[in-house]
């Protein structure tokens, strides 16, 4: 499979780089800045990333709401809304975006991100990224995407490839924690890809 892969050097993205060529998938890297041997675009420009996506497969979108700076939701709808009309126009269906964590339900109607648990510094972000789900819901019909929102806590750690699959609802285990390595959700991700078993839907993974 021939992989565009938006935001390969990232913590997240390189593993899913790693996991993708480790299981023989041609991956075609894109960063702001072209580093480490990547193609250079923005991601909000439908056209560039159209003319990247031609002649793939899939693309994985692995951006997360910027940093630095109040003003989060503008720029990664921006790039969302770039790589949906990127995709239309090359004429590659298949979309998995890297979502993120606050957006799933802790119980009926509620939000991870909505708990006064939740940490301030990280609100923004995950509002963001909460709003990016519901972009890609509401108008990437025509596109078979799928969105994976990892535990509430991912870090690097070891691939082990044993984890649970989940849909709107954060996942936690005995003790009430919810976590992930980045490893094992590049796992999750490019198993989702090889099956297609979730498309036009949200998952999430979390041990």
């Amino acid at each position: 499979m021939k992989i565009l892969l938006i935001g390969a050097t990232g913590m997240i993205g390189s593993r899913i780089a790693a996991e993708a060529r480790r299981r023989g998938h041609e991956v075609t890297g894109v960063t702001r800045s072209g580093a480490e041997g990547t193609a250079r675009a923005e991601a909000s420009d439908a056209a560039a990333v159209a003319a990247l996506a031609a002649g793939h497969d899939a693309a994985v979108l692995s951006v997360p709401p910027p940093r630095d700076g109040s003003e989060t939701t503008g720029p990664l709808l921006a790039i969302t809304r770039g790589v949906l009309d990127g995709l239309r126009e090359a004429g590659v269906r298949r979309l998995i975006v890297v979502g993120g964590a606050g957006s799933l339900e802790v119980a009926p109607g509620v939000r991870l991100v909505d708990t006064p648990e939740f940490p301030e510094i990280y609100k923004n972000e995950a509002l963001a990224a909460a709003e990016q789900l519901g972009v890609i819901r509401a108008e990437a019909g025509d596109l078979d995407w799928t969105f994976i929102s990892p535990a509430a806590v991912i870090q690097p750690g070891e691939r082990t490839g044993v984890f649970r699959l989940g849909g709107d609802q954060l996942l936690t285990d005995g003790e009430g924690n919810s976590t992930i390595s980045a490893e094992d959700y590049a796992v999750a991700l490019v198993d989702e890809l090889e099956k297609g078993n979730a498309v036009q839907r949200r998952i999430t993974v979390a041990y």
